[in-house]
């Protein structure tokens, strides 16, 4: 799992780089962020073997898991989780 803080008025890109994971010549083809209420997604994009989305909102004191599945051209599907924390800064 991967961690980040962030605080409750900030929106802010995450990314997850996929490189070490993806096999030569596989690509990802698409990529579902799965976030939970009380966060808001926006701006979900693949920027070659990375897959990013911005997030907004969030209680202070709460912590969130945001996953990213991913399809690749190979027909491989995996999971990555971000846990984020909400914290005023």
């Amino acid at each position: 799992m991967i961690y980040f803080t962030k605080d409750p008025d900030a929106k802010l890109d995450y990314a997850i780089d996929w490189s070490a994971w993806l096999e030569d010549g596989d690509t990802i083809t698409a990529s579902t962020w799965i976030v939970p209420e009380g966060l808001t997604a926006s701006g979900e994009t693949i920027e070659g073997e990375k897959t990013v989305v911005w997030l907004a909102g969030g209680t202070a004191g709460q912590s969130y898991k945001v996953t990213n599945r991913v399809t690749t051209s190979a027909g491989r599907i995996d999971d990555r989780t971000l846990q984020v924390t909400v914290r005023e800064r």
